[in-house]
Order: C-alpha cells, then sequence, then structure tokens
C-alpha cells in the first residue's frame, strides 16, 4: 500500500492556474498513475492519466488542451498543471494509483490507491 498525499489546490479566479502535486510515501514508478475530481453534487469523474513510463498521457475532453499531467518518478510526484480554469473546474482533485504495476492508461482505471484531495475553487 501506499499513501499519496496531494497539495497545491486553493481559490483562483476564472482564467487562472494552478499547480497540483501528489506526494507518494511509496514507489511509483512502475504504475500508471491518475487524477480524479469531484464536484458538489456529483459523482467522481475521470480527469487525467499518464502511463508508469511517461510515453502515453489520456485527459478528459473536459480538460483537454487546459491542463496537463506529469510526473517525477525519482521524487515519487505526479503533477498537474491547470491553466485557464472555469468556474466548472471547481472540485475536491485527488490522485490515485494503479492497481496493478505496468497497466495502460484509461479513463476506467481501476485504482488501488487514494489520496485524500485537496479542494480546488474557481471563482467567477
Amino acid at each position: 500500500q501506499v499513501q499519496l498525499v496531494e497539495s497545491g489546490g486553493g481559490l483562483v479566479e476564472v482564467g487562472g492556474s494552478l499547480r497540483l502535486s501528489c506526494a507518494a510515501s511509496g514507489r511509483i514508478s512502475t504504475y500508471t498513475m491518475g487524477w480524479f475530481r469531484q464536484a458538489p453534487g456529483k459523482e467522481r469523474e475521470f480527469v487525467a492519466a499518464i502511463s508508469w513510463d511517461d510515453r502515453r498521457r489520456i485527459y478528459a475532453d473536459s480538460v483537454q488542451g487546459r491542463f496537463t499531467i506529469s510526473r517525477d518518478n525519482a521524487a515519487n510526484t505526479l503533477y498537474l498543471q491547470m491553466n485557464g480554469l472555469k468556474p466548472e473546474d471547481t472540485a475536491i482533485y485527488s490522485c490515485a494509483r494503479d492497481r496493478f504495476p505496468h497497466g495502460v492508461p484509461s479513463r476506467s482505471l481501476t485504482v488501488g490507491s487514494w489520496g485524500q484531495g485537496t479542494q480546488v475553487t474557481v471563482s467567477s
């Protein structure tokens, strides 16, 4: 089991940017990693995922072109750069590690470990 701790959330104006980080207590270098979010009153939804070797990245249609997922395996850290933020991006953002190593990134990622989440609020 690995512990995941997100940081970098906060309050930002429309059009602004934030960079989320997810620090892992254990090894993530052989795992696909992902970001998910949950807005008030809505189900959790997929945001982005990155393969263990950084060869493939996939995004939800709603964030494509605005968000960038990246990773630093040496530092056991996952990132999400969010630009052009919109009010509908307001949510709790959580990072996740795939259940099994060397998996392929998918919008239906099978998650083995979740972080506790960080709040992102975009004011209009």
